[in-house]
């Protein structure tokens, strides 16, 4: 196929408040968000400006998280501010539930700002004129997979951690998708892609959502800046002749969008690019807080 890319365009993509997700207020490096019933404030290296809600709104979170002294890794510790939190907790979208937990790194389990991608890729599955084959590498507790499976895709879901993978099938189970076609795999996402490709094997949209660091299921180490260009090289290999599209996010703050898209660019046949930032709509306000890169194509 030929090697040219046309029609870039750089774009933001704004998720919005629905019923059982919020961003309430950013500011000071913190953000106060609203996940189900469950109130949470925890820290923001994006937003440098000031807080729009009073400090009396902000105490009243359920949990606060704070990091680590001079750690850069977002490890620390979440301090239960309301004693009636739940260990664990369900928030749905769009018919689709995700069980939700205060992780130690500051997470929940769910980035909603990935919600615009969740609802592109139906968009792709929907009016494709097969069911898909998508790919989802490290596919977390799995939102894509299950959205992709709901909207009639067969999906090879992947993660190189078992707890990972086990949540995600909880988030399979609450959702009523217990015979989606979603095969689950444990692995190292290189060494994976390396044998699906002497496999011959071939799908039509792959999702990529890579760290900044992490470790196999044998300690195998990755590090976005050094091992992306390679993997997205390969896994372009793994497209199917009319594949619709593939989609790379980046948490990296030593990257850009620009840098994205030019990967893509790079590596991917005739068709569309597009790459920018993924953005939370701030709750009755106009102010967007940017969470993430991205770039993804499309065939055209």
């Amino acid at each position: 196929m030929e090697n040219i890319v046309k029609n870039t365009t750089l774009l933001p993509l704004t998720t919005q408040s629905w019923e059982d997700y919020a961003l309430l207020d950013s500011g000071m490096g913190r953000k106060l968000e609203r996940y189900g019933r469950v109130i949470v404030d925890r820290p923001e290296p994006q937003a440098l400006w000031n807080p729009t809600l009073s400090q009396d709104i902000w105490e009243k979170a359920d949990a606060v998280f704070h990091n680590a002294a001079d750690d850069e890794s977002d490890t620390g510790k979440w301090k239960i501010l309301n004693p009636k939190t739940p260990e664990s907790w369900a928030l749905t979208w769009y018919g689709l539930s995700f069980q939700c937990r205060l992780m130690s790194f500051r997470h929940m389990g769910l980035f909603p700002e990935q919600a615009a991608h969740w609802s592109w890729v139906n968009d792709q599955i929907r009016g494709a004129q097969k069911p898909l084959k998508i790919l989802n590498l490290f596919a977390y507790t799995g939102a894509a997979s299950l959205a992709a499976a709901k909207s009639g895709a067969q999906v090879t879901h992947l993660d190189a951690s078992k707890k990972a993978i086990t949540w995600a099938k909880e988030n399979q189970t609450s959702s009523k998708l217990h015979d989606a076609p979603i095969r689950w795999i444990c692995d190292d996402a290189n060494e994976f892609v390396a044998r699906e490709l002497r496999r011959g094997s071939q799908y039509d949209g792959i999702i990529l959502d890579p760290p900044r660091f992490g470790r196999g299921p044998d300690g195998q180490r990755w590090q976005i800046e050094e091992h992306v260009n390679a993997l997205v090289e390969s896994c372009v290999k793994l497209l199917s002749p009319d594949a619709k599209f593939l989609i790379l996010t980046a948490y990296a703050l030593r990257l850009s969008s620009v840098t994205l898209h030019s990967l893509l660019r790079d590596h991917l046949p005739l068709g569309i690019v597009e790459s920018g930032e993924l953005m939370i709509a701030q709750e009755n306000s106009d102010r967007l807080l940017s969470t993430s890169l991205f770039a993804r194509w499309m065939r055209s």
